[in-house]
């Protein structure tokens, strides 16, 4: 996003989300789950877990370094199953599907840099707890958040996952009983000057059984899906509506596409409204600061925004493998800080402890809490209890910036 968005008279933005039945999010959610299982009996296990899905099999496949024993094969299974994917007529089968993996232990080289810092092993650490765990990678990390929504997020990606969300629970709850796992949503918001002013278009495509004809299907979803979430005050008569514009959607899943860990990235984070560093978020330990200082980056910005310091922050954090300190930290408001933004990024230092091991603290990252996120959104959820989500540090932004 640049300043010009702020500026613009007239600007529409799109988002997308998907189904947990999406082949892609399938395998995010396998990656994630295996992730827990790990992380409920062993919290300091490293993952690195990835997941391939195509017609009849799974491929799992990665780096795992832990003291307890998975069953790969279960995990895999109860995931699929719990999707929805649980005979043949959805075309892919839990029961009966192939398990394959191929799963071997960190890097010894990495494993140097993670569990002890640069500044640990230099002598220069001022907190050995926290300073022993050095960054599991390197790389930029954003994080995002805006006042558009109860919850902080831009309102595209929002109402995507919403309408996704509702899809699922449709399905689940019988009252589609004609809807199979495999969807997708997609919102275009009209802007004026950084502000949503109107829903211009949403599409739903949803795979379904094959007797049902599309007229009831287009009616269904709009009445059941659709309307049920988008605010009143954001429609008019010229909403643009389209349900399954192929024509048809019965082979979908695995039957239709092949699918693979951490490729949604976008849909993953803020719908392409905030910028990212490219790494996904998926089957991966925190100390993969893809991950946690995603997570982190996030955090930071949604308490900015929710101290009224700004309507819309923008974090950058990156990290060089092995090194616990950010090597920097990047502070955008677009021009809606109340403060500059170099005022508010002095404000950020004084009150986040961006290390690694000091948000690995902060957030609780050694928990099992990681399958909850693999479909519908890391952020802004209202429907799960996450830690990078709570406004605990308003207060603290405040008191920080109280003599600018």
């Amino acid at each position: 996003m640049s300043n010009s968005f702020m500026e613009s008279p007239k600007l529409l933005f799109t988002s997308e989300s998907v189904t947990e039945g999406h082949p892609d999010k399938m395998c995010d959610q396998i990656s994630d789950a295996v992730l827990d299982a790990i992380m409920s009996e062993d919290p300091y296990g490293r993952v690195a877990c990835e997941a391939a899905v195509k017609t009849g099999f799974v491929m799992l496949l990665g780096e795992i370094t832990t003291d307890c024993y998975v069953n790969f094969n279960k995990v895999v299974r109860q995931v699929v199953k719990d999707i929805g994917y649980n005979g043949s007529n959805t075309g892919f089968d839990a029961d009966t599907c192939g398990v394959q993996v191929a799963i071997s232990s960190q890097s010894a080289d990495i494993a140097l840099g993670v569990d002890q810092s640069l500044e640990a092993k230099s002598g220069d650490a001022d907190d050995t707890d926290i300073e022993s765990v050095g960054a599991g990678d390197q790389g930029m990390m954003f994080g995002f958040a805006c006042n558009e929504t109860a919850e902080l997020m831009p309102m595209p990606i929002d109402l995507a996952h919403r309408l996704t969300r509702n899809l699922a629970h449709v399905r689940r709850e019988g009252i589609l009983d004609w809807l199979r796992p495999d969807g997708k949503s997609q919102v275009t918001v009209q802007y004026e000057f950084g502000k949503p002013k109107r829903i211009d278009t949403v599409l739903i495509s949803t795979q379904h059984d094959p007797d049902i004809s599309q007229d009831e299907i287009r009616s269904a979803i709009i009445d059941r899906v659709i309307m049920p979430i988008l605010p009143s005050n954001m429609i008019d008569d010229d909403l643009k509506i389209f349900t399954n514009p192929t024509g048809k959607f019965v082979v979908g899943g695995p039957k239709g596409d092949a699918g693979l860990t951490g490729r949604k990235i976008i849909v993953d984070t803020y719908g392409g409204m905030g910028r990212h560093g490219g790494g996904a978020f998926s089957g991966k330990d925190c100390t993969k600061v893809d991950r946690s200082a995603s997570y982190a980056a996030r955090w930071v910005a949604k308490n900015v925004v929710g101290a009224k310091l700004a309507e819309r922050c923008e974090i950058q954090l990156a990290y060089a493998i092995g090194v616990a300190e950010p090597l920097s930290i990047n502070v955008e408001t677009f021009g809606t800080g109340v403060l500059s933004d170099v005022l508010i990024g002095q404000a950020i230092s004084e009150v986040f402890d961006l290390r690694p091991g000091a948000f690995i603290r902060d957030l609780k990252l050694r928990r099992p809490i990681y399958l909850q996120t693999a479909a519908y959104g890391h952020f802004g959820r209202d429907d799960i209890d996450l830690p990078w989500e709570r406004l605990d540090r308003v207060q603290d932004l405040l008191d920080a910036t109280s003599s600018n």
